[in-house]
């Protein structure tokens, strides 16, 4: 998000932080953000300029900033040049003003500690009255998704027919929880993270302004950790420059260190020896790492990207190359040519599943072991592949050298495994799981079931726990790991159609001649059960009635 433009220049007196020290002071300075800024070119050239914007992000993408460069270009102003523009260089006589957030005209607001309709009114109360000095009154809002519903109804009036003089820029990390009436009306921006290598190249250029000297691998794990945030990359490096003694470099090692980062390569080595079944030699890998000052989470999510580096190159074409050492596309290629497809769905899945118990886990590291061993058994069942040929020829021999997979499968009714969502039903009542059978029933709408798999979309109002118990319970069930995953399934839920069908079969018995006869005779009732429509079909007697009830209406 930083550019070079600003680099090296003299700061106020005493420390300033990277991060206020290279902010940019121009449009030229982003970085990563060039679809944005041609945008705004052209509406400034052309004379269609939105009078409201919206940006949106990840926390350290530069916001903010972006917003007090787009409220100078709207009020730009210098001798020689008085119209709106992107051109800042010069700097206008508004320009130090706003940019240090102290101008009359450009309103600030922290929508995070001003969430109150009354806050909201006394800001818009403004909005009326021409600007003191500048061109345009600007009100930045940021976390503007913080709002509360009578907040943004207040602003909406005002963002439907503002004044010609009056400028919104809005800021979130939250698109989605901004009312779809307000975003209507906005001119959206949806800034970029920047990726590892960008990022990294951006620090060291900032590190070399500042006499530091890092390496390489210092600076792309410094970029890997701070996610695409240019704010959180700078803020580490500030923390790594310190780490040098009289101007020495900054090592990878420092960095991992500094961070609690494991070392990728032996995370690397831990992972094939899960893969390969040998457990102690895998726990003892991520022990040292744990020991050496690692965060058991930090790798567990390292081994996350592992698992999601294999599942790409199996995916991509042999020249694609992944980002990191020089020989770690190649080697993740040989890993992923042991497993297939759908081990490397599962290894993700177990790695995922275990991230999020060691969140909640007293102890860490014990959980991280626990992990490590989840992988290690998984290498010693079958492929998903393997599995669902077993199942379909009835539990017949696999792989030589592999076990069969868990009978508990076969405990659902008719013994044919859990071939459909029907039989995951009969599972759960079969074990008296009330409750989870009677949400699976309500708010699953299946796509695929599939023996390890399960692809559905949620109803409404579903559980947020509902997929994590069912994975759970199936798991526990069938003694393999279960790929559940949500998609856009328009599907019935179970007791939809449940429903359905029982409509269909009171609209069919309502149907015949002598019980349409009977519901005549009863002027308000209605039929409430069929309990064999077969036999009222098949023999249309009269003396069947007694298989339904009727209730009267009201």
């Amino acid at each position: 998000m930083f550019g070079e433009a600003e680099m090296g220049r003299p700061t106020e007196d005493g420390y300033q932080v990277l991060a206020r020290k290279y902010r940019p002071r121009l449009f030229a300075d982003l970085i990563g953000q060039e679809a944005m800024v041609r945008t705004l070119r052209n509406a400034f050239e052309t004379g269609r300029v939105a009078h409201a914007f919206m940006l949106t992000g990840v926390r350290g993408v530069g916001k903010t900033t972006t917003a007090r460069l787009l409220a100078r270009a709207l009020n730009y102003c210098r001798e020689g040049a008085d119209q709106p523009g992107l051109e800042l260089d010069p700097p206008g006589i508004f320009c130090d003003a706003i940019m240090k957030g102290n101008h009359p005209d450009v309103l600030e607001l922290d929508a995070a500690s001003r969430t109150g309709v009354a806050d909201m009114r006394d800001l818009l109360d403004g909005v009326r009255y021409a600007p003191n000095s500048a061109r345009h009154k600007v009100y930045i809002i940021d976390e503007v998704h913080m709002l509360s519903t009578a907040s943004f109804n207040a602003l909406l009036k005002t963002l439907e027919e503002p004044p010609p003089h009056v400028k919104f820029i809005f800021a979130t990390t939250e698109i989605r929880k901004v009312p779809i009436t307000v975003l209507s009306r906005c001119q959206r921006f949806d800034l970029k993270r920047l990726d590892t290598a960008t990022l990294a190249g951006h620090l060291g250029r900032v590190a070399r302004s500042e006499g530091a000297d890092i390496t390489d691998e210092g600076l792309a794990l410094i970029a890997r950790a701070a996610e695409g945030s240019v704010r959180d990359g700078l803020s580490i490096l500030d923390q790594a420059i310190v780490q040098a003694v009289e101007g020495g470099t900054i090592s990878g090692e420092m960095v991992r260190e500094m961070l609690g980062l494991g070392d990728r390569l032996r995370l690397l080595d831990a992972f094939e020896l899960a893969l390969s079944g040998q457990a102690e030699a895998a726990l003892t890998e991520v022990s040292d790492q744990v020991r050496a000052g690692a965060d058991p989470l930090v790798i567990l999510k390292d081994m996350l990207e592992i698992a999601a580096d294999i599942a790409t190159v199996q995916a991509a074409s042999a020249t694609y190359v992944l980002p990191g050492p020089a020989d770690w596309t190649r080697r993740t290629r040989a890993l992923a040519g042991l497993v297939s497809p759908a081990q490397a769905q599962r290894h993700w899945q177990i790695l995922l599943s275990g991230y999020r118990d060691t969140q909640t886990a007293p102890e860490t590291e014990t959980a991280l072991r626990m992990v490590v061993l989840r992988l290690v058994a998984a290498a010693g069942l079958p492929s998903p592949e393997e599995a669902l040929g077993l199942i379909s020829k009835g539990g017949a021999s696999g792989a030589a050298g592999k076990p069969e997979p868990s009978a508990a499968p076969d405990s659902a009714p008719g013994g044919r495994g859990l071939q459909s969502f029907d039989d995951v039903l009969s599972l759960l009542s079969a074990r008296k799981e009330v409750r989870l059978w009677g949400e699976a029933r309500q708010y699953i709408r299946v796509e695929r079931v599939a023996p390890g798999e399960l692809l559905c979309a949620l109803a409404e109002r579903a559980p947020r726990d509902l997929l994590q118990r069912l994975t759970d319970f199936l798991e526990s069930e069938t003694g393999y790991q279960w790929d559940i995953r949500i998609t856009d399934a328009t599907t019935e839920t179970a007791r939809e159609a449940s429903e359905r069908e029982e409509r269909a079969i009171i609209e069919r018995a309502g149907n015949l001649p002598e019980i349409a006869a009977a519901l005549a005779a009863l002027p308000g009732a209605e039929i409430v059960k069929v309990e064999d429509i077969q036999t009222l079909e098949d023999e249309d007697k009269s003396d069947n009635v007694i298989a339904m009830n009727t209730r009267k209406r009201g």
